[in-house]
């Protein structure tokens, strides 16, 4: 196997890099593109999850009767779902098309679950008529 060579951006950041340390200018954390990278991709993942888990907790807060049942709904989840939703998440960022494959299921599921909703709000009219 071949090592691969630097791409003109990585050659470009690297001169950078050194012409900031030579200069004493060092206006990001390491001389070494690569490192910077990694801590960058750390900080921008660490914020994503963040602010996920607050949406998440806000959504079920909302979501929920009582702030008891909103953490049981976050808790509650399997490795299953875990997983679910990881791969769906993934299909929707790959391409335009699982997005579209990711947010019809999304559709339909919401559809579903109000046609439920419905159908109980109908049973529970027809017998408290009776």
């Amino acid at each position: 196997m071949t090592k691969r060579r630097p791409d003109r951006l990585t050659k470009q950041l690297a001169k950078a890099s050194e012409e900031d340390a030579q200069s004493g200018n060092l206006t990001i954390p390491s001389p070494n593109p690569a490192t910077n990278l990694l801590i960058a991709d750390i900080l921008v993942r660490g914020a994503s999850t963040m602010f996920r888990q607050n949406i998440e907790q806000r959504v079920a807060k909302a979501s929920a009767d009582n702030e008891e049942q909103a953490q049981e709904l976050l808790d509650g989840r399997t490795l299953l779902t875990t997983l679910a939703l990881y791969g769906a998440s993934k299909l929707a960022t790959k391409s335009p098309v699982g997005l579209g494959i990711v947010a019809g299921g999304l559709v339909l599921k919401t559809l579903y679950d109000r046609g439920k909703s419905v159908q109980l709000g109908r049973k529970r009219s027809e017998t408290e008529e009776e």
